[in-house]
């Protein structure tokens, strides 16, 4: 979320990575430009980061000059899959991770959204059918979405059929880590990467003003302050696609 939420990542990717050893990493970026979108500058910084997939959400368009971004898959760049056919970018990717094969996998929900993606839970069931996603040994999806019903009712909807699903969107981080019953890891949402002193990552006076008045005002991140820094951990069996744990990383750097 921003710069500051850009420089938490740089500081403290590494220090998890040792801490860690994670085999693989995935960011969502799309808030990356000053909150709104990608642009080339804010995805060279985050190339540095080295993820194996850069996720996105409904702000993926939001930054013109992300456009061409999207459709280079230099870039490893996902956004969510269930919007109409010509729209920039590509829904899903897959990597090498070793022996194994993994899928990437970006949806949106609808709940309380102004645009109208296709309906996530039918799109999901096309997309573990396409030949790439169904021979991959672990099936990963960010599932960008505001409502926590609909996020807990499509982790029950691919459970065992996926090896894990996270939410994105809504900024703060929830404590319903879990592995549900056929295998799948599951958190409704895993945080931000912003500034701590905020309102979901923009400075609090813009909001305050918006929520004092039902007006709108401009929203801005925090340039300086603390800095939080949310991840989300999940132990997968390769072999059997399943999730073993899920693990909450929590962070709070001081900028």
């Amino acid at each position: 979320m921003g710069r500051i939420g850009r420089e938490g990542m740089t500081a403290i990717l590494p220090k998890w990575r040792e801490q860690y050893a994670p085999d693989s990493v995935i960011v969502n970026v799309e808030n990356m430009a000053h909150g709104r979108g990608i642009s080339p500058d804010t995805m060279a910084e985050a190339l540095r980061w080295k993820a194996d997939a850069y996720t996105t959400g409904d702000h993926a368009w939001d930054n013109k000059l992300g456009f061409e971004l999207l459709n280079d898959p230099k870039y490893r760049l996902v956004r969510p899959a269930n919007y109409v056919a010509g729209v920039p970018g590509r829904g899903w990717m897959t990597y090498s991770l070793g022996a194994w094969q993994v899928a990437v996998i970006n949806l949106q929900g609808q709940v309380m959204f102004k645009n109208d993606p296709e309906n996530p839970f039918g799109a999901i069931d096309s997309i573990l059918h396409e030949p790439e996603v169904a021979a991959a040994n672990i099936r990963l999806i960010d599932f960008h979405a505001e409502a926590t019903s609909e996020k807990r009712g499509f982790g029950w909807h691919v459970d065992g059929r996926v090896s894990a699903v996270w939410g994105t969107h809504t900024h703060v981080p929830t404590a319903d880590g879990q592995v549900m019953p056929k295998g799948t890891g599951y958190i409704s949402d895993v945080g931000m990467n912003g500034g701590h002193h905020s309102i979901i990552g923009m400075d609090t006076e813009g909001p305050l003003r918006a929520f004092r008045t039902q007006l709108r005002e401009k929203m801005t991140p925090p340039e300086s302050g603390p800095i939080e820094i949310n991840a989300v951990l999940f132990e997968i069996d390769p072999q059997t696609s399943q999730c073993l744990s899920v693990q909450q990383l929590r962070e709070i750097l001081p900028g």
